[in-house]
Order: structure tokens, then sequence, then C-alpha cells
């Protein structure tokens, strides 16, 4: 039975388009749709013997307390709203594309003086071109590494361009023309702007002909350097048309889009053809798909397409999806460019559409035996171990300092053999110095283990916990597990390779609780995920101990200036570059950087004197910490308790509560 006020509200729906909320007793959102027709299209959830075969509509009936509706004037406000709601809400019955966050795109601001090319993960609507997004991070970087290789744009951020006083080593290996500090041809800077802009949108026809051109005019007037850089960027463009092994009829711009769905997954595949050939190829998976096919390609073309300006002339689609000129107007009002939603049912665009679908097939085809490969591997592993449960969740925990200052420690998690980066946890120690590790790891893991036993949101046990080190190392874990009181956890340390007393060279090897012997780790074995899982705790917790140390060298002696706040340091940081700059500042600078004069006058009071001291002292600490990070993080700490490490027991010397 739908609840009392949903249904009085199904009684007054207008018959106006619009869009329509259905709500949850939690307080979430269930699900969000369009319609024409309110009235009609709301009414059909909660009619008797519907036609209606989509899973979650069944479950409305006990699900549902209220619905919200929203009137527009058009289809098209329906679907730009439609959309904004459910990337505001993430309702659950939704089709969800991943993240946007999860994929990376190019941006190029054309608009700015000088503009560069740069890697973001969620466009926005400012005015700039975005080309992509890329299905991988390293596809994405490999393209940006080759524009700045060839076209020569800046690469600097607008920080570094404000602050530079002579050309970076880019300008010096012909790879950027240092329009921060030369006096360069604006004109002639945007004309590579406007290639760059071509080269990605796969306008590779006239790109070709225009440096062709620009190639021969440059060695006409005996410009030989002008026409080589020419020469390298159209050899660059046509290494990149030899690259596509498929050619259309048509010489528009076209994506095409095919699906392959089993069940309730679905792996979508793009083919984007530009000028004719075939530009690039795209696969991305949607899960828990329980929505009709024409509805979960529409939904997947809204989230896709409607926050890019950077639009073919056509999308060609293997199925009529519902209000589709409504999305077609909107499309073509980001694109301010006429865009075509087509279902072509014969000829060469009806071939396109099923090579897109075989892409689609071969991706989830690929992607399921990955996961069943994975499968085989976990269990290997938890074979190995001889764990109680299947690890399909690891966490590892490192500890890191700078000779016994600025300890922290990270955890790092692997959710089915790859790093699920939102499970990460960082924590810096409190209570011990001097670099005790035994003594700060079980800090770290009574802190981390306390949160897992009270069930916080985020916190949850790994079904296998991890720790960076020997017998030491497990004991420790072994003595926090049993005081937090969670005897069921899984644990093992992981001991990096050693010279044993007899000369000997040992690997890598795994240690577990009541087992005298470590499990060596052989390679491509099941163990190797371990040390995936060390390796990447070893990045994390270096890169956290560098950040933490960075900002302590630049904000300490600031600190002790009076009337020197958060801000203005920010100001005069920013502005100058660094403390040694900031040391080493005239009065007058410091008052152009943002300081007020008796600021000025106090931090040359207070440092004036210890400019030298101050820059000598961060760069011989800058030296510690890279020895440091080269030594592999407390190499040169002797243990706390020389007993301890030949024994699973715990440090009885520890003074940590």
């Amino acid at each position: 039975m739908v609840a009392d006020v949903a249904q009085r509200k199904l009684d007054k729906l207008p018959a106006s388009p619009g869009v329509y909320v259905f709500h949850g007793s939690d307080g979430k959102v269930l699900y969000v749709g369009k319609a024409r027709s309110l009235r009609n299209r709301v009414r059909s959830y909660f009619q008797a013997g519907s036609s209606d075969l989509r899973a979650f509509v069944s479950r409305l009936e006990r699900e549902l307390t209220d619905i919200e509706t929203f009137v527009t004037q058009t289809d098209k406000e329906a679907a730009l709203l439609e959309n904004q709601l459910i990337k505001s809400h993430q309702p659950k019955y939704n089709v969800k594309l991943r993240d946007d966050k999860e994929y990376l795109s190019l941006r190029l601001d054309a608009k700015k003086r000088w503009p560069r090319l740069e890697v973001v993960r969620l466009p926005k609507p400012d005015g700039a071109q975005y080309f992509g997004p890329y299905h991988s991070a390293t596809s994405a970087r490999q393209t940006l590494r080759l524009v700045n290789r060839y076209f020569q744009l800046r690469t600097c951020t607008d920080i570094e361009f404000r602050m530079r006083s002579r050309p970076c080593l880019q300008h010096q290996i012909k790879r950027c023309p240092g329009p921060c500090v030369l006096d360069i041809d604006e004109v002639e800077y945007h004309s590579q702007v406007a290639n760059v802009a071509r080269f990605l949108d796969g306008r590779h026809g006239e790109l070709v002909s225009d440096l062709d051109a620009r190639m021969k005019g440059a060695s006409g007037e005996l410009e030989y350097e002008r026409a080589a850089v020419y020469r390298d960027q159209l050899r660059a463009v046509e290494r990149a048309q030899e690259e596509q092994r498929v050619a259309g009829v048509q010489k528009s711009d076209q994506d095409v889009i095919g699906f392959h769905r089993q069940g309730d997954q679905v792996e979508v595949a793009v083919l984007s053809m530009r000028g004719g050939r075939l530009f690039s190829v795209r696969t991305l998976p949607l899960r828990r798909v329980a929505v009709p096919n024409d509805e979960m390609l529409g939904a997947f073309l809204r989230q896709h397409y409607t926050d890019r300006t950077s639009l073919p002339d056509e999308l060609l689609v293997p199925v009529t999806i519902e209000m589709s000129e409504a999305l077609e107007e909107l499309l073509s009002e980001n694109r301010k460019r006429r865009v075509r939603i087509v279902e072509p049912k014969r000829g060469a665009k009806a071939k396109l559409l099923e090579l897109a679908r075989e892409n689609a097939e071969h991706a989830f085809i690929e992607k399921e035996r990955a996961r069943e490969d994975l499968e085989a591997r976990l269990e290997e592993l938890q074979r190995q171990l001889r764990s109680s449960v299947l690890p399909r969740r690891i966490e590892c925990v490192d500890i890191s300092h700078t000779g016994g200052e600025e300890t922290v420690a990270v955890f790092v998690a692997l959710q089915d053999g790859a790093p699920a980066k939102d499970r990460y946890r960082s924590f810096h120690v409190k209570r011990v110095s001097g670099g005790d590790d035994y003594a700060a790891m079980y800090e770290v893991l009574m802190r981390r283990l306390r949160r897992g036993k009270n069930q916080e949101e985020g916190w949850e046990l790994p079904d296998l916990l991890v720790v960076d080190g020997g017998k030491g190392q497990l004991g420790v874990a072994v003595r926090a597990r049993e005081d937090i009181g969670v005897p069921d956890l899984e644990l093992a340390s992981v001991a990096k390779p050693r010279i044993t007393a007899t000369g000997e060279e040992e690997g890598d090897r795994v240690f577990r609780p009541g087992q005298k012997n470590a499990i060596p780790v052989r390679a491509h074995s099941a163990l190797s995920l371990l040390l995936l899982a060390r390796d990447e705790t070893h990045r994390a917790s270096n890169t956290l101990r560098k950040k933490v140390g960075r900002k302590r060298r630049l904000r300490s002696e600031l600190d002790a200036v009076p009337g020197i706040g958060p801000k203005t340091r920010g100001k005069l940081l920013r502005s100058l570059g660094s403390l040694r700059e900031v040391l080493a500042a005239t009065e007058e600078q410091l008052l152009e950087a943002g300081a007020t004069k008796r600021q000025a006058e106090a931090i040359k009071k207070a440092l004036g004197d210890h400019g030298a001291v101050g820059a000598d002292a961060e760069t011989a600490e800058e030296t510690a910490i890279e020895n440091a990070a080269a030594g592999n993080r407390t190499s040169n700490i002797a243990p706390p308790c020389s007993r301890f490490t030949a024994s699973i027991d715990p440090p009885s010397c520890s003074t940590i509560v």
C-alpha cells in the first residue's frame, strides 16, 4: 500500500512536463525520473496490471513514503533538471555511471592570454574546452605528454608562471617558448593553442593541411627551426592517424554507442569517429542496472555528455531513447552547434553500431575473466595463509618518520586486489617520539582497531590486516588485537629481503601468528598481493611524512613572529615562494607581498639576522629528509626492545596506554 501522503499527491498531479522524485523511509531518494506528463507517468507506476517490469517498481509500494514533483516549461528543462537531481542525490535505483572524479579530462582555456593544457577530474561550466573523459589516467597523461612535446604550450601552473624570473628547463629543451619572461609572438602562440584543440578533437585532416602549409611557408622564408617544429608536429599527427584502423563512409564527427548486457551488469562502448576515421574506443561499466535498455542508455548519454562542450555532430544509438528531442536540444545548446541522436537501422552506420556492440561484449568478457582470475588468486592467498576468511579487503599499515620526528602512519586498503583509495587512512602519532617504531605501531593500531570494533562508519575491519615488518611488528599487532578485543581479525606481516648470517639472500617473507617459519614470497604467487599492499603503504606513508615536514619547515619560523597569523603567512609564502625568500626579502618586498609595515618590521627584527641560518637549516633539513627516505625511513634506528624482535611476544617496554 502506497503511503497516504504519496497517495494524496498521486490524485493531484498535473499533466505538465516535469521531474518526479521518489523518497524512501530513511529520507534518501529512491528514484528520479522525467516525464512529458507527470500525471500519466507517475500514476503508471501504481496501476494494477502495469507492464512496467523494472525490478525496483515492485518494491516501491513498501519503500515509498513521499513523492516530490517539479513542473517545467519544456522537455529540455525536464531533462536538465533530472540530470542535476540525479547527480545531487545519487538515487538508489537510477543508473549510475562511475563518479566523474574517477575519469580524467584535459582542459584548455583559450580565453587566457597564455593558455596551458592541464589534467582535471571534474569538468566545470567555465567556458573552457574539455577533451575526454579518458578511460584511464595513463592514456590521459600520455596524450598530455605528447602535446607538451610537440605543440610547445607552457606547462607551469599560474602561480609558477607569475613567479618566474628566468625560463625553465622546458624552454631549454625547446618544449616551451617561455612566455613567462620572454617577449614572444602572442598570435603564433594562440595558433598553437588552436592546433592543440584540433588535435585533441580528432580533426586531423584540417590540422595536417594547416601544418603542411605552415611548414612550407617557414621553409620558404628560410626559418628552418620553425619549419622543423611544424614538421615534428606533422609527424606526430600522422602517426596518430596511422593508429586508426577503421574508416567510415561519412566525414562527419560521430560517437557510436554500443552495449552488452547480462542481467544487471552492463558494459557500454563508445567509438569516437572524427572525420570519418576511428579516433578512440572507450568502454565504461554500469553495474546493478535495474531499468530497461532504453532508459539505461538515455541515463548514460545524459551523464556522459551533458557537461561537455566538445561534442560530435551525431550520436549513433542502438535503441530509441525517450524524449531524445529534449536531450538533442540540451546537447546542442552546450556545443553551440547542432547535435543529432540517430538510431540507424541499416547501412554503414548500422555496421558501426555492430562494431561498438562487439567491443562492449569483448570488454565485458575480458573483465569477467579478470574477475574470475582474481577470485582464484584470492582463494589461493587464503589457502597459503591458512586464513579462515577470503581476503577480499586487505589493509596494510606502515610507520614513517624523519630521524624520530614527524612520525606518521598510513593504512592503505586493497579491495579485490586493487587499491581502494577511499579507504586509505592516515594518522599522526601523538604519544611516541624518538623513533620507537614498535610503540608507534601499537598506538595507531589501537586507534584504528578501536574505531573498527565500535563499528564507526567507514572504519569497518578488513578481512586481513598486514603490518610492514617482521616478527616484532607482528607481535605488536597481536597485542593490539588482544587488547582491543577482536580475536577473529586475521593478521600477517611482510618482511623485506635481507642477507642472513651465512651470507645467503632471503627474499620477501610473510609471517603469521602461531607459525614459527616464514612463508617465502615467490614471483607471481598469490602472496604478491601482500607485496602490492606493502609497497603502496611505503609510498603513501613517505608522501605524508614529506608533506608534514614541508609544512613544518615553511611555518615554524614565521609562527614565532608576533603579529603574523595564518593569513599573512599564507600571503607571504604564496607571493615570495618559500621561507628562504621571505627571510631574504627587504621591508619593501614584504609590503608588496601583503604584509603591513608593522608586520614587515617585526619579521626583519625577529628573523632578519637569522635569514642565512634559516636558509642553511632549511637546506640541511631537506637533505636529511631525502637521506632518510633513501634509507627506507628508520633503518638507522635500533629497535627499543632487542629481545622482542626474536619472538611474537608484545613489547613489554612500550609505555603506550
